[in-house]
């Protein structure tokens, strides 16, 4: 008899699991609270426009390839994928662009426009991406293909050489400042940290990986849209038998007496029992919500968090040449900004934002002649801040993002080409998929929330009881999530189908722990 696995929520990492799973045999059913799939990762659509709710830019394409490849799918027969000719246009605050390529002619000739066109700038430059390019290798094989259910995982001395590699005692713009000289360049190859809902000042220099693969592999894009990737491992479940149930909002993970999760319980009173329950809806909320009250599930509620975004679809009545795919738009006070996210927990007062124009590259996201915008303007998460009122902070950061394009690209009445408007802000991000504080990438990604750090997949409180996605090893982006879901169902099939069990030495185990941690201490005070 197939063991029963019930998945809550259709985001990226419960359909890969559930393609995953039900590919190995296991009698796989979905849960999702919506009426569609994808989570954040998901489609809105309104009188011939689509806009991709949340990503647009698809990086790390050969982990995408492997998920597809692991399920005996080729990607092509799937998704039609289309590369952007230009990564991207920045927009600094006093008019000059800089134009992101992976062309290096191209990329070479926008550098020397800010850093100087001596054989120094494209040494330095090339500099750069041999330490992205060493942070990007290594964390792929340490931070996102191992599994750290134990601390002896981490405390092991054969990890000592990789933590060196990795720069964790510095921080992305501290990185950055080695290889640019300009301000300008500093900001151009540092902000990509908010693509993980962090601040360049403090996400580890580590994180200069994204700028790696997006010139090393490129920025993509899927035909009609990010969600056809969940679309197709959605398909690929249900081929080998996994079924998906929406509009079926979970109220409560069911514990039994023994500790051990037996099943869920619908918001409309049903109960479903199953042998093992994969969680995909956020682990905070999750723990806060869904589970017996723990001292863990407080503890977890209280650690740092992404960002938000105020995020604005809009409907546009004519197409707008000025912009690219993908477009950026920087602060002048770039620091300060961060810092009003971050520590204020609120919208800057000069907010950098991202407008993604799906429609440049796929003509199929807006009615011929017509544009399709998408803007995410950063901002803080929910908190205990009083008199925070959103919907003045929409309405700010409405009109900062139209004044800015106006003056920015000298387009006079951009206001009067809007024809639709829908938005997003941290409320609706928190009420539409349960989001902790609606922030928007789930748990930050410090030094003491990742890897080991991080929340497992395994629970360690409750029996047959697993989670996946963001906020859960090894992290958040849609790449890092279809890693999890592999190591996820490693985990499960190593426990439920070969019974496999690790065995360690108590004494050796202890021993490589405290060599490991001298090591680490020792790095630390270096």
């Amino acid at each position: 008899m197939a063991i029963k696995v019930i998945i809550i929520g259709s985001g990226v990492g419960g359909t890969a699991a559930a393609a995953r799973l039900s590919k190995k045999g296991f009698e796989v059913e979905v849960y999702e609270k919506n009426s569609y799939n994808g989570g954040r990762c998901s489609l809105i659509h309104h009188n011939g426009y689509r806009f991709d709710q949340g990503p647009s830019l698809y990086l790390m394409p050969k982990i995408f390839e492997e998920t597809f490849e692991d399920l005996g799918e080729n990607i092509k027969d799937h998704i039609e994928l289309l590369q952007c000719k230009s990564n991207y246009k920045i927009n600094f605050h006093d008019g000059l662009q800089f134009e992101h390529s992976c062309d290096l002619s191209k990329l070479k000739r926008s550098l020397e426009r800010f850093e100087g066109n001596s054989e120094d700038t494209l040494l330095r430059f090339f500099d750069f991406m041999k330490e992205s390019h060493i942070h990007y290798e290594t964390s792929l094989g340490f931070a996102m293909r191992t599994d750290f259910q134990n601390w002896y995982d981490l405390l092991n001395i054969k990890h000592i050489p990789t933590l060196l590699k990795l720069h964790l005692h510095n921080s992305v713009y501290t990185r950055a400042c080695k290889y640019f000289k300009s301000d300008y360049m500093r900001r151009a190859f540092t902000f990509q940290s908010m693509y993980m809902g962090m601040s360049p000042y403090h996400g580890v220099g580590a994180y200069n990986l994204l700028q790696y693969t997006e010139i090393a592999e490129g920025i993509w894009y899927p035909k009609g849209g990010f969600n056809k990737v969940l679309q197709s491992l959605e398909n690929i479940a249900v081929k080998h038998g996994a079924k998906f149930n929406y509009n079926s909002d979970v109220q409560e993970i069911i514990i039994d007496n023994e500790g051990a999760a037996k099943g869920i319980k619908l918001r409309n009173g049903d109960v479903i029992n199953s042998d093992i329950v994969i969680c995909n809806a956020d682990t905070v909320y999750a723990y806060n919500h869904l589970l017996p009250k723990t001292s863990y599930a407080e503890k977890l509620g209280k650690k740092k968090l992404t960002s938000s975004s105020i995020s604005f679809y809009w409907s546009m009545n004519q197409i707008i040449p000025q912009m690219s795919v993908h477009n950026i738009f920087l602060s002048s006070e770039f620091k300060s900004s961060f810092d009003q996210i971050f520590d204020d927990h609120t919208l800057p007062d000069d907010p950098s934002f991202y407008v993604n124009v799906p429609s440049r590259i796929d003509p199929t996201a807006a009615p011929e002649g017509k544009d399709t915008f998408v803007i995410l303007v950063p901002v803080g998460h929910i908190s205990d801040r009083p008199n925070i009122d959103f919907d003045q902070l929409v309405k700010t950061a409405r009109e900062h993002v139209i004044a800015t394009i106006e003056k920015s690209l000298k387009i006079s009445n951009f206001r009067g080409m809007i024809d639709h408007e829908i938005v997003n802000d941290p409320r609706s991000w928190q009420n539409e998929f349960n989001l902790w504080k609606g922030s928007v990438l789930g748990l930050s990604h410090t030094f003491f929330q990742v890897i080991y750090f991080r929340p497992s997949l395994k629970c360690k409180i409750f029996k047959n009881l697993y989670f996946v996605g963001a906020s859960v090893q090894p992290g958040t982006g849609v790449p890092v999530v279809l890693c999890g879901a592999k190591l996820l169902e490693k985990q499960i099939c190593d426990r439920f189908l070969t019974n496999k069990k690790v065995k360690s030495n108590s004494w050796s185990t202890l021993i490589i722990f405290l060599i490991g941690l001298l090591s680490i201490l020792l790095f630390w005070l270096s």
